[in-house]
């Protein structure tokens, strides 16, 4: 399925930048990933990292599916509030989930590093009041984040006025966020696994799964066969057609970026992501060209001609409502504009690990929410343990079996 619509930034500035040949021959590994995006990425250097002998097998050419739709923000924010998530699992494991992904956004910031000329820049995060009686929610999630040991405060109207020329009733500011060129991060981080001995497969498609309780076997459409100890599937949305019932919902999102601005006129945004309590919401950040990507105006469409005809539609009404919170960036003119089809889960957490209906060696890694890249580094960890029979703290909270 065609997972974007219109012109995806990422994919037009870098153009393709990696290929890997399509697999013609049988292979046989200790972990077969389905998905060459940047979940997929994550995790391959999580195992090949720790010994594991990985190989990647991908049906497009690699990260060009949702990966190259993303926006990327890079946030510790769970899509369900710290308060909300404590109220369905309790105080502890709510605590768990927030403090794994501050120390998510940490951990990427190492590999952002490391891979090197991905885009990558630590920014803050301003999460404001849509309406004036979301406030009060705001100071109760402001002080159970900083119970936990969150550093975040809250603004009230008039400094959230004077700092950053927004008119809203009240602000929560954090620091562990993060922005980067998806598409670049994740072709360059594929481009050194392969150089490390990870094979990489794109035009590869698996049609089959067939796991015992010693080994799986994947078929693929060419022909070819992979005999695997454990796989992984890390197809995006797309992963739920290996589960016999519906985990997530598919939405669209969409989105637009200018062309450069003068530092000046990008004020804050160089550094802040900025977003907003009404849902869906609208976001927007810089980039490390000078750009202002904005994001949002989310829908239940998930059938590409449909999401097609709506991406200028949707790029008009996110002018305007990105206009109307920042006048003082003047004109918003796209450059470019897309949509990207997602999953969400009912409560905003991930799924990581097996379902009942394919055993113990077939994981999945289901990323889905708003903040999917810093979930991949924590299912990263968490697959890792399984595979090595360790225990992992995440294990039933970010698993199926807190839906059983």
């Amino acid at each position: 399925m065609d997972l974007k619509s219109g012109y995806p930034y990422w994919a037009v500035k870098n153009g393709l930048m990696a290929t890997f040949p399509a697999l013609r021959r049988d292979l046989r590994c200790d972990v077969a990933i389905i998905g060459g995006g940047i979940t997929g990425a994550l995790i391959a250097r999580d195992l090949a990292a720790h010994g594991h002998d990985v190989c990647i097998l991908e049906q497009r050419d690699v990260a060009w599916g949702s990966t190259a739709a993303s926006t990327a923000l890079l946030q510790y924010e769970i899509d369900t509030h710290l308060v909300d998530l404590a109220k369905q699992y309790g105080d502890e494991d709510a605590a768990l989930a927030y403090r794994a992904c501050v120390e998510a956004v940490d951990a990427f910031t190492d590999i952002a590093r490391e891979v090197r000329d991905v885009g990558f820049a630590r920014t803050k995060s301003l999460y404001y009041a849509s309406r004036p009686w979301h406030v009060r929610r705001l100071r109760d999630e402001c002080a159970a984040r900083q119970r936990i040991g969150i550093d975040v405060r809250l603004l009230e109207a008039a400094k959230v006025r004077a700092a950053y020329g927004i008119d809203a009733p009240a602000a929560l500011l954090s620091g562990a966020s993060a922005r980067v060129d998806p598409y670049r991060f994740a072709s360059r981080l594929l481009q050194r696994l392969a150089r490390k001995g990870v094979a990489i497969f794109d035009r590869t498609t698996v049609t089959q799964l067939h796991a015992t309780s010693r080994r799986v076997v994947l078929d693929t459409v060419e022909g070819a066969r992979i005999t695997a100890d454990h796989a992984i599937v890390a197809a995006g949305y797309a992963a739920q057609q290996w589960i016999p019932h519906k985990v997530a919902r598919n939405r669209s999102s969409y989105a637009l970026i200018t062309d450069p601005l003068d530092r000046d006129a990008l004020g804050f945004l160089d550094r802040t992501i900025l977003w907003e309590t009404a849902r869906p919401y609208l976001y927007l950040r810089g980039t490390e060209d000078g750009r202002v990507l904005v994001g949002g105006a989310d829908d239940s469409v998930d059938i590409p001609r449909r999401r097609d005809r709506r991406v200028e539609r949707k790029a008009r009404a996110l002018v305007k409502q990105a206009q109307a919170l920042l006048p003082q960036l003047g004109p918003i003119v796209p450059a470019f504009s897309w949509a990207g089809t997602f999953a969400e889960t009912d409560d905003g957490l991930p799924f990581f690990g097996p379902h009942a209906s394919l055993g113990s060696r077939v994981l999945f890694a289901m990323a889905y929410g708003g903040n999917g890249i810093t979930y991949s580094v924590i299912g990263g960890a968490l697959l890792h343990a399984h595979i090595e029979g360790r225990a992992h703290p995440l294990k039933r909270l970010f698993g199926f079996a807190r839906i059983d």
